[in-house]
């Protein structure tokens, strides 16, 4: 039986890209087509913008998520056609989807139901070839590596400490940790290597956070591939490898123009996961949409201790913007899971387990908080909701003074989300201007992560240990305790360990090591057992996709 969400998107009207174009104020000499739905932008469209008032950004975030499914892309979807069904200008920002996941058990993430980004089997399979640019790219650093250790190793590169990883865009546990350069002399030198998922890699980060076509390549020049053997950091501008690396992302860091189901706008570029990398679209198309529309509707990845941090943090101070409302997803469903109940019992009503779960909405409310945005929660519609569980937690966010509303853009599209839009309308004309992060660029490291973890996550303290610690100590040396944290978390918990659900207390946050991302202008600090490579399921999703007789996907989400 074919999947529902597939089935509405292969019904989709969808209009010439070049009508999306022009409904932008665009012309066809400023993209570049991939056939009828699909188009990169030239980034020299920015020059003609550049006067225009800059558009309003709306973070679409959400609770800890869970097997149950919290639906924030499909509620950025929806609140963007919703925008628009109320006659405002809207764009929506999202990120494309990563292979591995698509093919392992997390989905797309192109939104689902009536709110969705369409052609979603060209978004969730190769689309318009981004990230295999990025796989490329990462893996011409990893070649020039190995090369320089064949030819003579004149930067005395310690093979025993180089970082840098290879790339591929499919979760495969296998490749964690490999050996290179068997066979011979003629193999270059025998070592330890591994792989990242390309969308972990710093390339993909550097891809999307970097500004121009400049940025990038002064970016990818400063990224760290390793140490010599007296512990000097080399990087890839020691190899002399950022031109060809920037001359593979010359396209790629275009970025991809799309529609919805309801013909509204949508930038999809760039993909860097949240639960290891920043978890944000690019700046280029959050600036580039901020010229195109007046109010720009864009997620970050996972929960708010993870995406909505980050983009606070990192992306948001790097791009030069301060957003101007959040909309947190939550969903009876994955509350239910913080209080309790396993995934096959989700359909009996458990209003005390709901209760119980609500913890986990509290402590992100409390985080929006912190940063001083005015937001609006999502209660994203499951049709096994009760209308019990939707009291007992509309009633909590009534009598604690939360603004909410009940959408239902999975069932009905922007019709569904018009509630919820005027509700953050109305809050994001009502900003004060008080928005604020949780550090600055120049407090130490060590209190960066503490400022996170404390207010964030809600732990006691953080504990590093022996090998983080001296790090910590290396990097001040080396001049980067001046930069941005990079939390490299589980997505299930507010804490370090994956089955902790709800809202942990007491904990103490392990640090287990760091990593210098200076390409990127963030140190990435790892915690708990987390992997840059992850694994597939018992039940790959790879394992109900296939192609009919007629070309068409089927299997698909």
């Amino acid at each position: 039986m074919e999947n529902k969400d597939l089935q509405i998107a292969q019904q989709a009207t969808m209009k010439d890209i070049g009508e999306i174009a022009a409904e932008l104020g665009l012309k066809e000499t400023d993209i570049e087509r991939f056939g009828n739905h699909k188009a990169k932008i030239r980034l020299d469209v920015m020059e003609k913008f550049e006067k225009k008032k800059d558009g309003r950004v709306i973070l679409v975030s959400a609770i800890n998520p869970t097997p149950a499914g919290e639906g924030k892309s499909t509620t950025t979807v929806g609140l963007g056609q919703a925008f628009t069904k109320i006659g405002e200008q809207a764009i929506i920002a999202l990120r494309e989807p990563s292979l591995g996941p698509a093919m392992g058990v997390k989905g797309g993430a192109a939104g689902g139901g009536h709110a969705q980004v369409v052609p979603m089997e060209d978004i969730n399979l190769h689309f318009t070839g981004d990230i295999h640019a990025v796989t490329t790219a990462t893996n011409a650093i990893s070649a020039m590596i190995d090369n320089h250790l064949h030819q003579g190793n004149d930067l005395g590169i310690d093979p025993r400490r180089i970082t840098w990883k290879r790339g591929l865009d499919m979760n495969d546990r296998a490749l964690r940790q490999v050996t290179v350069g068997l066979g011979g002399v003629g193999n270059s030198v025998p070592r330890e290597d591994g792989f990242n998922i390309t969308v972990a890699s710093e390339i993909m980060a550097v891809l999307c956070l970097a500004r121009d076509i400049h940025d990038l390549k002064a970016r990818t020049r400063r990224i760290v591939i390793g140490y010599t053997y007296d512990r000097r950091p080399i990087t890839v501008g020691d190899l002399g490898a950022e031109g060809a690396v920037t001359l593979v992302l010359k396209d790629a860091i275009k970025p991809n123009l799309v529609q919805t189901l309801e013909n509204t706008p949508a930038l999809m570029h760039g993909g860097p996961f949240a639960n290891i990398a920043h978890g944000a679209n690019s700046i280029i198309a959050t600036n580039m949409a901020r010229k195109l529309a007046d109010y720009v509707i864009t997620e970050a990845g996972f929960g708010a201790d993870l995406g909505a941090e980050k983009f606070m943090n990192i992306k948001s101070r790097q791009a030069g913007f301060d957003p101007s409302a959040v909309v947190l997803v939550a969903t009876v469903r994955a509350l239910k899971m913080h209080g309790g109940v396993k995934k096959d019992d989700l359909r009996e009503e458990n209003v005390d387990a709901l209760r119980q779960g609500i913890e986990n909405l509290e402590k992100h409310i409390e985080t929006i908080q912190a940063f001083k945005l005015p937001y609006v929660i999502a209660v994203n519609h499951f049709v096994h909701d009760t209308e019990a569980e939707l009291s007992a937690l509309t009633g909590w966010l009534e009598e604690n003074g939360h603004t909410y509303s009940v959408s239902k853009v999975w069932e009905e599209g922007g019709a569904g989300g018009v509630d919820l839009a005027r509700k953050v309308l109305e809050k994001v004309e009502a900003n004060d201007g008080s928005f604020t992060r949780l550090y600055r660029n120049e407090d130490s490291l060590e209190d960066k992560i503490r400022a996170i973890a404390t207010t964030v996550y809600g732990a006691k303290d953080v504990a590093f240990s022996k090998k983080a610690k001296n790090q910590l100590r290396r990097y001040k040396r080396e001049g980067w305790d001046d930069l941005q944290v990079c939390m490299a978390k589980t997505q299930m918990s507010l804490s370090d360990d994956p089955k902790a659900y709800g809202r942990p207390r007491d904990f103490v946050l392990n640090v287990r090591e760091l990593s210098p991302s200076l390409g990127a202008g963030f140190i990435v600090a790892m915690t708990g057992d987390m992997m840059t490579m992850p694994g597939l399921p018992k039940r790959p999703a790879a394992v109900d996709m296939d192609i009919d007789d007629e070309g068409n996907a089927k299997g698909l989400f």
